[in-house]
């Protein structure tokens, strides 16, 4: 059984996959060793590989793994991939955004694909049948639109979060809605079309917390995968022996 750890600013989230089955999912706001150890032997965990945000020499977490796991892999830009990295500062592209590029080329072999991750921030990845990464944008995302118009304006709200289903907002509240949303909303379908114009069989993938949300308002063929990071997470570490 391999163990799958995406260690983000808050959450920290876990798959156990055998080989390729994702058996078991759950996320911790602290992962101890004792829930370690717990995962360790109620599924006989003989692998083991962490993406994190927190720099090594500062990771409890690491200390940890290698004390469970001696052969544990820290996923780093430096880690052999099952693809081709075509960017001009691997060192700088998030963990996440090689996960979701390795998540969906083994779901999807042989397509062209555009990875929309909506969460945080949105983050566009491009990456060919071919087996070769392109690159992607990355653009604020809707949680971080609602705060900004907040903190950088002296006198717009904060609103409650609410599904604004019309384009136009009849109300400062809604027009703070209908911005965010639609504005995320358009900003996806524009580059969607784009790249169509230049791959007419490319495939949208969506992961993230908001997808869901997007997908419903975006009247397009998309396949949405909540579980892609450890999906590409259990793939590197496969990739990797």
């Amino acid at each position: 059984m391999n163990l799958i750890i995406d260690q983000g600013n808050t959450q920290t989230k876990i798959g156990v996959f055998d080989k390729w089955q994702l058996v078991h999912s759950d996320s911790y706001n602290i992962l101890d060793k004792s829930k370690l150890q717990n995962l360790t032997n109620e599924y006989n965990i003989s692998k083991c590989i962490l993406s994190s945000v927190i720099k090594q020499d500062n990771n409890p977490l690491t200390e940890i793994l290698s004390s469970l796991f001696p052969g544990y892999l820290n996923l780093s830009y430096r880690t052999p991939l099952p693809f081709i990295i075509d960017y001009k500062t691997p060192e700088t592209l998030g963990k996440d955004r090689i996960a979701a590029v390795a998540g969906a080329l083994f779901l999807y072999p042989g397509k062209d694909i555009m990875i929309i991750d909506a969460g945080t921030a949105i983050t566009y990845e491009f990456v060919t049948k071919d087996g070769i990464y392109h690159g992607g944008n990355i653009s604020p995302g809707m949680q971080m639109r609602y705060k900004a118009l907040n903190t950088f304006t002296s006198r717009l709200p904060h609103p409650e979060f609410q599904d604004q289903q019309k384009l136009i907002g009849k109300s400062t509240n809604e027009a703070i809605h209908a911005g965010i949303q639609w504005g995320i909303t358009h900003e996806i379908e524009g580059y969607i079309n784009h790249m169509k114009t230049k791959y007419p069989e490319i495939l949208i993938l969506f992961t993230g917390g908001d997808a869901n949300f997007f997908v419903k308002k975006l009247k397009k063929r998309i396949f949405v995968h909540s579980n892609l990071i450890l999906t590409g997470l259990n793939r590197i570490l496969e990739h990797n022996g």
